[in-house]
């Protein structure tokens, strides 16, 4: 992509300058090479420069156009920090619940890094690509906590996600079920952290 933008943008400035040579030195070239040649018209000389300038705008206008969808298409350094904000303030406090014999509610190695990702391409604005995100996890050694180092592609910089999952007894409820009885449903809270840097 970025070597067709440049091919654009170098056929458009040789264009513009085949369209200011001067059309004496045109002919003179011409007879050089062969003296028994015809003699050009000064219309086609009109002719040939509004051809190339015509062409020079359309390489100027899609080279501009191949820049617009590159930019797209990769995240930009203050887009990817911006994301990472917005998605921790977003995950940050989110309740889960669990039955009575269940465990702590985490998927810190299988759906929880797809939400990450999901959470920062949401968080990136009009701008920004809605993919290339990646949320790469590093074991803490916890079951109760994760970290993952977020990144995006076209950017060379990182953030460290932590994330920790803490009992909530007053978030506690009773879940109605069949025949009269109730199932109690425990409450976690996600407390999510965020700074820059790789985990």
């Amino acid at each position: 992509m970025k070597s067709m933008t440049v091919l654009l943008f170098v056929l458009s400035a040789v264009l513009v300058a085949m369209a200011c040579v001067r059309a004496d030195r045109v002919r003179a070239w011409r007879e050089s090479l062969n003296p028994s040649a015809t003699e050009l018209p000064d219309s086609a000389f009109v002719v040939a420069r509004i051809t190339f300038l015509t062409l020079a705008a359309f390489g100027v206008y899609y080279g501009f156009q191949s820049v617009s969808l590159a930019d797209g298409m990769a995240w930009s350094d203050d887009e990817l920090a911006s994301a990472v904000s917005g998605a921790t303030d977003s995950l940050d406090g989110e309740v889960v619940y669990a039955g009575p014999h269940e465990g702590v509610p985490t998927d810190f190695d299988g759906e929880y890094p797809l939400k990450v990702e999901d959470e920062v391409a949401e968080h990136g604005g009009g701008d920004a690509p809605g993919l290339g995100v990646d949320a790469t996890p590093t074991d803490p050694g916890a079951s109760d906590e994760a970290y993952y180092t977020v990144t995006a592609d076209g950017t060379p910089s990182a953030f460290c996600l932590h994330v920790k999952v803490g009992r909530d007894k007053s978030g506690d409820y009773e879940a109605p079920g069949i025949a009269g009885r109730s199932y109690p449903q425990k409450a976690y809270t996600y407390s999510v952290t965020s700074r820059e840097g790789e985990c």
